[in-house]
């Protein structure tokens, strides 16, 4: 096979909907420790900074931010603590347990795509894989239980620095082509939904010049509505000011989208 490229996506926000998941769980979790709930709006401007990847992270700087700006005697709870709290609302069981006994907001989830979108992408001579802040056990749930794949190439939570640190990125993508990047191997695009999903690409860029690398961003699905209509363009100009090369609409089109780019060259 003449490999055109290689197809990396985010899973959260790209691959499924985690409006009533990770998100809820973030609002859930910060309103338990400082009795206040962030809106979608609030934890989109902080993943706007472009630095706030994981929403452990998140949740614990949204709670440190509402106790400043309220001068709340109250003290952040450890990091610990607020992590069980947090997979408490997401999973409703053991993270690395059967996934049949899960009770939290993971079971909330919609798929953004199928499993043919890889079928295609595959067949256009095009590999993929995943480059995820997730956790792997939820990564596994959604890539392997809920859409099918076997075994697709994954980095996830824990196993590289957070993004927009591209370690994670250039190690899958050296695995997969069994090759150190460079000018010899076929071009890499990531998709994400996050600034910190661009920056990681900017970053790539930096750290291995003469790979080529393209950023593919779309906004999350909360503002895919009428009524968010000008967030959704406000949120895309920021992905696009920060670097993304291209906007798509939809995960699904994707493969439409590469048939724009010359790969070849």
């Amino acid at each position: 096979m003449n490999l055109k490229g290689l197809i990396l996506f985010d899973i959260d926000g790209v691959i499924r909907d985690v409006s009533a998941s990770y998100r809820l769980a973030i609002q859930e979790t910060v309103a338990k420790f400082c009795n206040w709930k962030p809106s979608f709006t609030n934890i989109d401007e902080l993943k706007a900074e472009g630095s706030w990847n994981n929403d452990w992270d998140v949740s614990m700087e949204l709670i440190k931010r509402h106790i400043h700006l309220k001068k709340l005697s109250i003290k952040p709870p450890k990091k610990r603590i607020l992590e069980e709290t947090f997979n408490d609302f997401y999973f409703g069981g053991d993270p690395s347990g059967d996934p049949s006994n899960w009770h939290g907001f993971i079971n909330n989830e919609s798929l953004l795509v199928t499993k043919e979108l890889f079928t295609d992408l595959t067949k256009n001579n095009f590999t993929w894989g995943f480059v995820s802040g997730a956790e792997r056990s939820s990564a596994n749930f959604i890539l392997e239980k809920r859409l099918g794949l076997q075994q697709p190439p994954l980095i996830a939570m824990g196993e590289a620095p957070e993004k927009p640190n591209p370690i994670g990125l250039i190690r899958l993508s050296e695995q997969i082509f069994s090759n150190p990047l460079g000018s010899e191997q076929p071009i890499i695009v990531y998709l994400g939904d996050t600034v910190a999903d661009v920056l990681t690409i900017a970053r790539a860029r930096a750290k291995v010049p003469s790979q080529r690398f393209l950023s593919f961003a779309l906004a999350p699905p909360h503002l895919h509505t009428k009524e968010t209509i000008n967030q959704r363009l406000n949120y895309e100009n920021t992905l696009r000011i920060s670097g993304a090369d291209c906007i798509l609409k939809s995960t699904k089109d994707i493969v439409n989208i590469l048939e724009q780019y010359n790969f070849e060259s």
